[in-house]
């Protein structure tokens, strides 16, 4: 089957959550349903998705004992954000393709925001001003008790990066920022119970963005 363009252009759709909520899994069998459709899919991430906004990633997330104040580290992740739109996601939606984006700027609210305690107001003003109208159309927010996700990110058994090893209120701060944002943006972010099986989450996935694509 050939690649298939959507009539609009482009969909962009974001995957967030806390830490070890299994958004790269859901974010890869989406883009292999998606493609298996024959539909042309961009997967990328945040930070990250470009050689410029790699580098950022590494020097935000490198180590855990990078220091970083919150406003520093927005500043960061909003020149990789920039970096990133402009050469990556940007033309992909213009080539109306799905573009399927692990983690975008409701993170920055959550990580930087509700749990760094920088104003909100002021991370809004510095998407307005960085990104400008782009927004996601389809954001899923995958949802899990602290204590799952805490025992799913030591299991991995990999070096903690310096948002995995934050202390466990860090990480009830951003759940609750999570589902905060999701409560005041109904019309695009939906809360998946990402306790279930990783097919039972896949297929509450699948359903929704094929209603979103009708």
């Amino acid at each position: 089957m050939g690649h298939q363009k959507i009539d609009k252009k482009g969909l962009f759709i974001t995957f967030e959550g806390g830490e070890g909520a299994g958004k790269s899994t859901q974010i890869v069998k989406l883009r292999e349903a998606l493609e298996n459709l024959g539909f042309d899919v961009v997967q990328t991430r945040e930070p990250g998705g470009c050689p410029e906004a790699e580098q950022i990633r590494d020097l935000i997330l490198g180590s855990a004992q990078h220091h970083f104040d919150p406003l520093s580290e927005t500043l960061l992740l909003y020149a990789a954000r920039y970096e990133h739109v402009k050469k990556k996601i940007q033309p992909a939606l213009d080539a109306g393709k799905i573009v399927l984006c692990d983690r975008f700027a409701d993170s920055t609210l959550v990580y930087q925001g509700y749990a760094g305690g920088l104003s909100l107001s002021l991370l809004e003003k510095l998407y307005t001003l960085v990104i400008g109208d782009l927004k996601p159309d389809l954001t899923f927010v995958l949802d899990l008790p602290i204590e799952v996700s805490a025992e799913r990110t030591q299991s991995r058994g990999l070096p903690q990066d310096r948002f995995e090893s934050k202390d466990i209120d860090f990480h009830r701060r951003l759940r609750k920022g999570f589902l905060e944002l999701a409560q005041q943006h109904p019309e695009r972010m939906v809360v998946i119970d990402a306790s279930r099986t990783i097919e039972e989450i896949f297929q509450q996935i699948l359903k929704l963005f094929l209603t979103k694509l009708s």
